[in-house]
């Protein structure tokens, strides 16, 4: 591990600012926190208003017979799986205030959460159905599926099944490693045409949106929430805010083997509300790249007319956008994410960063505020040729007088396994690195599994939770 800058030495110290800032971003964090808990608190319990609408409005007589019982049980499983869709597609919808509050990694944990149970509970209300209609009727429930299938709508409801196992399967880590991002993506998408095929049996076979009910007002209110949403902040808005600033390639700029920084010009782009750390989501306009969208952070903090982001070649859509011409129109949706200095909480910061995971960083500290002395990097690559971007951060350190630490080589096979060998091997950690860490947020970026590796490193040297950000660049 090499110091490659010291930081600038204040003309006189300054304990009071730093202690106002600290107090100002512990306010923020708490009102966020609570905000967060309740949001998240809200999106749990509307499975439970699900229950709670069905029960109120039907007949308890009904669970009286073991038929009765068992479809009960189905539909209410249904309720709630069809209850955690709709939640899903409001958390995949990116409102703005839910992506300020609960921040986009929050969002996308919970919205993973419910995939798996929402299919259990939507298969158990297939299967209890035919279950309990088949006790009620005296039929078998495999013979049971003709009749169902005879009702009209019920075909278009096993449609919406059959997406939705595809969509949750091809979710799973061990599947979705075997697709490209836009492979996956596209198939994703099948979500929303699985909620489009299940509405109908609703309306038409349950009684759960029966005229002038609660549970109609509920149901018809939460489809018109997930779906508008969807409608708005995922297709509407990202099309108006790209006309708008009409956003177009300027040049590429070849970084490194394999990594290059796109330069885009347009109007108006403070106006996007970003901050350093935030990502968009982008769409290049070319006969080859217009089919697919990419998640990128922000390698700069946008001026009112150019923008950059810097790009390593991870795939086939990486590859391609490498290359594009100048002139090239550029969709955005966006921006998303807390990894940004309005996180903080702490006097003081702390950064880990390792390969392409540099360019949320180097634009989060280029927009932070910071007195000299306040801010440690540690600069992590396996070789000279992973040094993306480092002259950048070298530089804006100097300027702000912040120190940074370069570890470069293999990863520790002995010790702290994020670390380079050979700075393992002399008994560096993460409490030498960073003296002050309880006193530090800590902010990590980098491939997932050597983030999980500086995260479990990190949280048994002691920090608090609400100090630990984190930017993984998965999908």
């Amino acid at each position: 591990m090499s110091l490659q800058t010291q930081p600038r030495r204040p003309a006189q110290p300054a304990p009071a600012r730093r202690a106002a800032a600290a107090r100002n971003r512990r306010r923020s964090y708490r009102r966020r926190a609570i905000a967060s808990d309740l949001l998240v608190a809200l999106l749990w319990a509307s499975g439970a208003a699900a229950i709670a609408l069905f029960l109120a409005a039907g007949d308890i007589t009904q669970f009286a017979t073991l038929g009765g019982f068992v479809t009960g049980i189905g539909i209410i499983a249904g309720l709630v799986g069809t209850d955690f869709i709709l939640v899903m597609l409001v958390l995949a919808a990116r409102i703005p205030v839910l992506d300020r509050t609960i921040g986009h990694d929050r969002a996308v944990a919970v919205h993973r959460s419910l995939g798996k149970p929402a299919l259990y509970l939507l298969l158990s209300h297939g299967t209890l159905l035919l279950i309990g209609y088949g006790i009620s009727s005296g039929i078998d429930p495999i013979a049971e599926i003709g009749s169902m299938l005879a009702i009209p709508d019920m075909p278009l409801a096993f449609i919406g099944l059959g997406l939705l196992i595809l969509v949750v399967v091809t979710s799973l880590v061990a599947v979705r490693r075997r697709f490209s991002y836009e492979g996956w993506h596209l198939v994703h998408l099948l979500s929303y045409a699985a909620v489009l095929f299940a509405v109908p049996h609703q309306l038409s076979v349950g009684a759960i949106l029966a005229q002038g009910t609660l549970e109609r007002a509920y149901w018809i209110s939460l489809y018109v929430l997930a779906l508008g949403s969807i409608a708005t902040y995922r297709f509407l808005e990202p099309v108006v805010s790209s006309l708008r600033h009409n956003l177009r390639v300027e040049r590429t700029e070849r970084v490194s083997p394999g990594v290059v920084s796109i330069h885009l010009r347009g109007k108006g782009l403070r106006n996007l509300g970003s901050s350093g750390g935030q990502f968009f989501i982008w769409r290049f306009w070319t006969g080859r790249t217009w089919w697919h969208s990419h998640p990128i952070s922000l390698s700069a903090v946008p001026t009112d007319t150019s923008v950059r982001i810097t790009v390593r070649d991870l795939g086939d859509g990486t590859r391609t956008i490498s290359h594009l011409p100048a002139g090239t129109r550029v969709s955005l949706e966006g921006p998303y994410g807390i990894f940004t200095d309005a996180a903080r909480t702490a006097p003081r910061l702390a950064i880990v960063v390792a390969g392409i995971g540099i360019t949320p960083v180097r634009a989060l500290l280029e927009q932070s505020d910071l007195l000299p002395g306040e801010a440690t990097i540690v600069l992590r690559a396996s070789d000279e040729k992973e040094t993306y971007l480092w002259n950048e951060i070298l530089q804006l350190a100097q300027q702000k007088g912040a120190t940074v630490y370069t570890m470069i080589g293999r990863r520790a096979r002995r010790g702290p396994g994020w670390m380079a060998q050979t700075d393992a091997s002399r008994g560096v950690t993460m409490r030498s690195i960073f003296p002050k860490l309880a006193e530090s947020d800590l902010y990590v970026c980098g491939p997932t599994g050597w983030l999980d590796l500086v995260e479990k490193d990190a949280r048994a040297a002691g920090i608090p939770p609400h100090q630990l950000h984190t930017e993984r660049f998965d999908w």
